[in-house]
């Protein structure tokens, strides 16, 4: 599957981490007055295998992965992308380094998908927004949902929803792949699946970072950063 892969990643050769997060601090807006979502989090995320933001709801995993996926701009401190710092770039800057580079997956599976396309359509969709070539069929028999390509979003299962999911994000050959709470949503076994595709990811060269409570995400994972009330617990 490599070929399906990008040849001009964000990930450059050498020592540099894809993320460094230095004492960076979110505040979101309340009538009462701000409150915080990471106070002061220094973490460093490698340019290869599968990282777990870990911690239980409330903790500010979702929100680092945003700030990593370069959705949310930080209240304070800084972040780096490959050893460059994006605290400068504007809006639009930002928006073409999502859409060319990073690829976002959320936990509800139809959020994930255009549910007027077929299968095939996605996934061309997908590549076309990245503006790649799109194999829709090489896809989905590496996503294990062959023969797929003309049916509707909503004939899938929620499991193979989430793995088209992983598709499109493959499709549109990412740098890297951020994944919010992917298995949250699905049974154990449909759970599993999804990793197995997060698993060929990996093996593929295609960093990922996921955000999860689940514990068999985190029995997955090359490196865990734990996370509790916004700031850092442990990174392992």
């Amino acid at each position: 599957m490599a070929e399906l892969l990008t040849d001009d990643p964000l990930v450059t050769e050498g020592p540099a981490p894809l993320f460094e997060v230095d004492r960076v601090r979110v505040e979101y807006p309340t009538p009462a007055g701000p409150v915080p979502a990471l106070e002061e989090v220094t973490v460093t995320v490698p340019a290869d295998g599968l990282t777990v933001l870990a911690g239980p709801s409330g903790s500010g995993k979702s929100t680092l992965l945003r700030v990593l996926g370069l959705i949310d701009r930080p209240t304070a401190g800084r972040v780096r992308v490959s050893g460059r710092d994006v605290g400068g770039l504007g809006h639009r800057q930002r928006r073409l380094l999502r859409r060319d580079r990073i690829a976002l997956v959320v936990q509800y599976p139809p959020e994930n998908l255009i549910g007027h396309l077929t299968v095939g359509q996605n996934l061309r969709a997908a590549a076309e927004s990245a503006r790649v070539p799109a194999d829709p069929d090489a896809v989905l028999g590496w996503l294990g949902i062959p023969d797929t390509a003309d049916w509707r979003v909503e004939a899938l299962s929620g499991g193979q929803q989430q793995r088209l999911a992983f598709g499109c994000a493959l499709a549109r050959r990412p740098a890297v792949v951020l994944a919010d709470e992917p298995t949250s949503q699905l049974d154990a076994a449909s759970a599993a699946l999804v990793l197995d595709v997060v698993d060929r990811l990996v093996a593929d060269g295609v960093p990922v970072v996921v955000a999860s409570h689940d514990d068999e995400v985190i029995a997955r994972a090359h490196r865990v950063v734990r996370l509790r009330e916004g700031r850092i617990e442990e990174a392992a």
